[in-house]
């Protein structure tokens, strides 16, 4: 093996055979892996694959400067490895549902439970963490919350109102979701990625179809990556303006809050108009798009986004011009740029953070190789900061989508599959409206699905939050948790 290139390097929806990616023993490959976090890159996807009675590792790690992936692997085995939680706090949550998942355990890793509540190969460790002291006192939320929030249960140890530590368990579904999708694909196996996060259906839906496509040795037809690129930016438009409303809402702002809330479903209606789904359901499929969209529909749709692009504008304007707003806003939940870069922040939050990482120019595929959304940033980090990145990526989007609706390609949607190469890995990144959409998909001998390994954005982002709250009175939890407006099914996979 070639110490010089300890990684097999390949672009976002590509693939290469199994045999091809490096195998290193345990610690050579996780020194690596360190090597490669301590350069400042970043752990897409850390998992574990069964073989026989062992398992080995596999890690993904973005280079995003380079605009490349980095893939490598252990050698099979059973029993501990060294964690690299201890340097690189990123790999905690990775290394946690390893264990859970496979049985290996990390040492000394400083939080080992599992990621999943009372689900796991490991043994029932710990409880809830906590701090000691005479003012010390504890305020636990869920895991059942009030209308269709799915549970998850946050832990606070407060002195007085100061919420010293906030603790986060879910998983309280056991949603099972990868391990269905082995020896698949199945007939259902498309109807479980777009419900991997249902508000997130398009990003899921493409990152599943880009894998299967790179396994296939094909390429969805230009008009349908067009597409695949409109809905996203849908999609994206709908959560982003349903967050600001969320948020006005939470320091009681009327207006915005109200307004935001009827353009959300006329964002999704639009996305009705492409394929008779409001989430994009039925719409997004390997090989490329199952609706054809006429120059009719098309020009309803302009017309539409235009009407909602204006009220969009308003609603947000009252947001900013508030100073009530402004000051509920500002410097609540900060969460600091080396912290986030730390624990591997993205999408949004990560933005908000001053941080450019945005899967749509770091790794562009399908669609965004030929036309780019600036990515928007704002330096502080805190509440405000994570309004404004959406409130800046709600403006691109739609001059995206001006640009875009103007010039559509012609063509045909869906090409046919084909059988998947056996023996083979492809990895596929989506920039959903949370953040990057992460794929791994391994086939067999046999051309079927061996491993399939989802990280959804949440998984990444979920501590981001808990560091927010640092500090912070505990009665601002609720805004700082509509500011991140994360996964809970996303994460229970």
């Amino acid at each position: 093996m070639n110490q010089a290139n300890p990684f097999a390097l390949l672009t976002n929806g590509s693939a290469l055979p199994w045999s091809d990616v490096p195998e290193w023993p345990l610690a050579d490959f996780l020194r690596h892996v360190s090597a490669a976090l301590q350069r400042g890159e970043r752990l897409s996807s850390f998992f574990g694959v069964p073989e026989d009675h062992a398992a080995r590792l596999v890690a993904v790690v973005a280079l995003d400067a380079g605009n490349t992936l980095a893939v490598a692997r252990s050698q099979p085995f059973s029993g501990s490895f060294p964690a690299l939680t201890p340097s690189h706090p990123q790999a905690h949550l990775f290394e946690r549902e390893i264990w859970e998942q496979h049985g290996l355990v990390p040492e000394p890793h400083p939080w080992l439970k599992p990621v999943r509540k009372d689900h796991g190969a490991g043994p029932a460790v710990g409880g809830f963490f906590r701090v000691e002291g005479p003012e010390v006192h504890e305020v636990a939320v869920g895991p059942v919350h009030a209308g269709i929030i799915e549970p998850g249960h946050f832990r606070f140890q407060c002195a007085g109102e100061e919420v010293l530590h906030l603790e986060i368990a879910l998983g309280y579904q056991h949603r099972g979701i990868e391990e269905a999708l082995a020896g698949g694909p199945h007939r259902r196996t498309v109807y479980q990625m777009e419900t991997v996060a249902g508000d997130t259906t398009i990003a899921h839906a493409t990152a599943y179809a880009s894998a299967l496509e790179a396994l296939a040795g094909t390429e969805a037809p230009l008009r349908a990556q067009w597409l695949r690129a409109i809905a996203l930016e849908l999609e994206r438009l709908a959560n982003h303006t349903g967050d600001l409303g969320a948020l006005a809402g939470d320091v009681a702002f009327l207006p915005t809050a109200s307004a935001c809330g009827k353009i959300r479903g006329d964002f999704l209606n639009l996305t009705a108009l492409l394929c008779g789904n409001r989430f994009g359901r039925g719409l997004v499929r390997p090989g490329g798009c199952r609706h054809q969209v006429e120059a009719e529909r098309l020009g309803r749709l302009r017309e539409r986004l235009e009407t909602a692009l204006a009220e969009v504008q308003q609603a947000a304007l009252w947001l900013w011009d508030a100073a009530s707003v402004r000051a509920r806003f500002e410097r609540t939940g900060p969460v600091d740029p080396t912290q986030a870069a730390e624990i591997g922040l993205v999408g949004p939050a990560a933005r908000a953070c001053g941080l450019l990482r945005d899967v749509r120019f770091d790794h562009p595929a399908g669609w965004f190789r030929f036309a780019q959304v600036p990515v928007s940033v704002w330096p502080d980090g805190d509440v405000f900061a994570r309004a404004r990145v959406r409130w800046l990526e709600i403006q691109r989007s739609g001059e995206f989508l001006r640009e875009q609706l103007e010039a559509a390609p012609e063509g045909g949607m869906l090409s046919d599959l084909g059988s998947l190469a056996p023996d083979t890995l492809a990895v596929a990144l989506v920039e959903g409206w949370r953040g990057e959409v992460c794929h791994v998909a391994l086939t067999g001998a046999n051309g079927r699905l061996r491993r399939y390994k989802i990280t959804d954005p949440s998984f990444h982002n979920w501590t981001g939050l808990a560091l927010a709250l640092r500090g912070q009175a505990i009665s601002d939890f609720p805004l700082c948790n509509k500011s991140f407006n994360l996964s809970y099914c996303g994460f229970d996979l």
